[in-house]
């Protein structure tokens, strides 16, 4: 099998998919299953129920999560990427604390959990910390509850919470004894629903290699997933000035940064509230580059107070 090598060396999906194991695990797989031009199994990735069925059949084989499912209309990640995500963080702590911390003395925050529960699913079965996950959406975080009754033994160490306000990020979540230590993110991409929908176009049409008349949202995730007034940039902008509220709260506040365009204006948000440290951890997973920013606002030398 073909090495992913740009994905973390720890990264559990650095090899091509393996469909007929993952068919043992999901047989209704097979049916979206096919060889493609170079005589290798493959879905077609523009059809959102054969990426359910992937993601299904891989939360199962390597992070043995039960019944996992999303609705029709929810954003459903790309599992390999947002295990990368995961891993970097743990390094980013290994860096505080010399090795990286494992179990429940990690507590991590996902803002934005979305319906699909990945990130918890991937930082709990991996590290075994414990998560909260939050979204301001009810009816994602419903689902999300279905994964985890379905997964009982997980229900100790994931939690999730409502966040009733959407112009707040911490507000209502973080109480004044809270320690976390690290957020996550993935934010709001688009601008707009016609961006979102203009993207979601040439994702289809990359995928199909034909063009689309009239596109759906359906592959790629709902309204308070994809976009906020302002896109990317105006949610990193928020959540980094929120961020200095809860600065003895966080160890570590992080987000992805799918636009490297948007890094130059952020790192100067950091250096004018004069945030101690700020990190940008470059991540790729085949031609998608990403990267994660990081910042802290506790001294070095008391980090280690956090594990």
């Amino acid at each position: 099998m073909s090495e992913k090598s740009s994905l973390h060396p720890k990264n559990l999906h650095r090899n091509s998919y393996d469909f007929e194991e993952l068919i043992s695990v999901v047989p209704e797989l097979k049916h979206y299953v096919f060889k493609n031009d170079y005589d290798t199994l493959t879905i077609n990735f523009s059809i959102p129920k054969a990426v359910r069925l992937l993601n299904k059949a891989l939360l199962l084989k390597y992070y043995n999560v039960k019944e996992w499912d999303i609705p029709e209309g929810n954003l459903c990640p790309p599992i390999p990427g947002r295990a990368d995500y995961v891993h970097y963080l743990a390094d980013l702590l290994a860096g505080d604390n010399g090795k990286i911390p494992t179990k429940t003395s990690v507590k991590g925050l996902d803002i934005g959990v979305g319906a699909n529960l990945v990130y918890p699913l991937i930082a709990n079965h991996s590290y075994g910390w414990e998560m909260l996950g939050t979204d301001i959406n009810p009816n994602s975080l419903e689902n999300a509850q279905n994964i985890l009754n379905q997964n009982p033994n997980l229900c100790s160490v994931i939690h999730l919470k409502h966040q009733p306000e959407s112009e707040f990020i911490f507000k209502n979540i973080i109480s004044k004894e809270d320690k976390f230590t690290f957020s996550m993110c993935n934010p709001p991409f688009h601008e707009s629903e016609v961006d979102a929908m203009l993207g979601n176009r040439r994702k289809n049409n990359n995928l199909r290699k034909k063009k689309i008349q009239n596109p759906k949202l359906n592959f790629s995730g709902n309204s308070s997933e994809l976009w906020c007034e302002g896109g990317e940039m105006a949610f990193i902008k928020k959540m980094i000035h929120q961020s200095v509220e809860f600065s003895s709260n966080v160890l570590w506040f992080t987000s992805l940064v799918s636009k490297k365009d948007n890094l130059h204006q952020l790192i100067t948000l950091l250096k004018n509230l004069k945030v101690p440290e700020f990190k940008i951890i470059n991540m790729a997973q085949g031609q998608k580059i990403s990267r994660i920013l990081a910042w802290t606002f506790v001294p070095k030398e008391d980090r280690k107070d956090w594990f």
